[in-house]
């Protein structure tokens, strides 16, 4: 498998991924897709590697994927529980990444409550010149990248399945609805939809949706240190604010609805679920309002009976959930392999 338009060593976020880079991660995805489909599902590429999931937040997807991901890709894996390790007695985060450093780690996935923690990791890896890669799973309220590549993966793959690309997304309307404020998945889903051109609408009530969520796909300016993209970006449009669901269900050919993200939330910013249902959950009957073809997604967890009714989760005419876990193995499994393959 050859990938030479590959350069990164990090994935921590998707701001400054190009078309091309995209693309890449969807075609090698579809590749061990195929592989998965086979009777061993094993490949040797990342054989003899080590990879490291420093999971300081709970996960149950995310963790599981990655984990099966690099065994089907045959490196060895470590597995980090904050409650049994040494950060109890002091430790600090950079001394622990050092530690697995000092196992041999090739390259490391790292979820952590607070945004920042896998780029001060990776900035760590990087000023000790190790060559250790660094996966972001998942920071805070910042950026969840293979989240957001799945629900591209499992959106291109849809729609043309032997040949996933972005540009099979340009000018299709894809409504994200709930917790904007606080969800992580939405401000990656938010990067790559907008750079492939889909019309992006967000809906939510006012205390979960700012209005500056319009201006939020303006490319970051670069710090100081850090390498520029060396692909240019197409001129993308802004998301669409809606403080109803109807306009932003209105034709719409894709919905995703996100996950009410209540341990995050210091104040009370909802009367009450019930009403939250009411206002702004994805049901049958709402989703006559879209496209005949409509299709859902959800990041999961779900609450069930709260983002959406429990007959359309289960509904295999429109729900696409089942799909995206699947796609997570494949994809992260891509993600592995392009940021490794230069190791071998």
């Amino acid at each position: 498998m050859v990938t030479p338009n590959w350069t990164r060593r990090h994935v921590l976020s998707l701001a400054d991924f190009s078309p091309a880079e995209y693309d890449t991660v969807l075609q090698t995805a579809a590749s061990f897709r195929e592989v998965l489909s086979t009777r061993t599902k094993k490949v040797p590429a990342l054989q003899g590697q080590v990879i490291t999931n420093l999971f300081f937040e709970s996960s149950t997807r995310t963790r599981s994927s990655f984990e099966l991901a690099a065994k089907r890709l045959s490196a060895d894996t470590l597995n980090f529980a904050p409650g049994t390790s040494s950060l109890t007695k002091g430790e600090t985060i950079l001394d622990t990444a050092k530690t697995y450093l000092a196992m041999g780690t090739d390259m490391m996935v790292i979820r952590h409550k607070e945004a920042g923690v896998p780029q001060a990791i990776a900035q760590e890896m990087d000023r000790l010149n190790t060559h250790v890669g660094v996966l972001n799973a998942g920071d805070g309220q910042h950026e969840h990248p293979s989240q957001g590549l799945l629900d591209l993966f499992t959106l291109c793959t849809l729609l043309d399945h032997d040949y996933p690309r972005v540009d099979l997304l340009r000018g299709k309307k894809i409504a994200i609805v709930g917790d904007i404020l606080h969800s992580r998945v939405a401000r990656s889903n938010l990067w790559s939809l907008t750079t492939s051109g889909a019309e992006v609408h967000l809906a939510g009530p006012p205390t979960l949706l700012p209005h500056w969520f319009a201006e939020f796909v303006k490319p970051p300016s670069k710090k100081a240190g850090e390498q520029a993209n060396p692909t240019p970006q197409p001129s993308i449009l802004p998301p669409t604010i809606h403080w109803e669901l109807d306009p932003a269900l209105e034709n719409a050919d894709f919905v995703m609805t996100l996950r009410l993200q209540k341990e995050r939330m210091t104040s009370h910013l909802l009367p009450s679920l019930r009403e939250y249902h009411q206002q702004f959950g994805i049901t049958g009957d709402r989703l006559q309002r879209c496209k005949p073809s409509v299709k859902v997604l959800h990041p999961g967890p779900v609450n069930r009976g709260v983002e959406i009714s429990s007959e359309l989760m289960d509904d295999p005419d429109f729900s696409l959930i089942s799909q995206q876990v699947t796609s997570g193995v494949a994809v992260r499994m891509a993600l592995l392999y392009l940021m490794g393959s230069g190791k071998g």
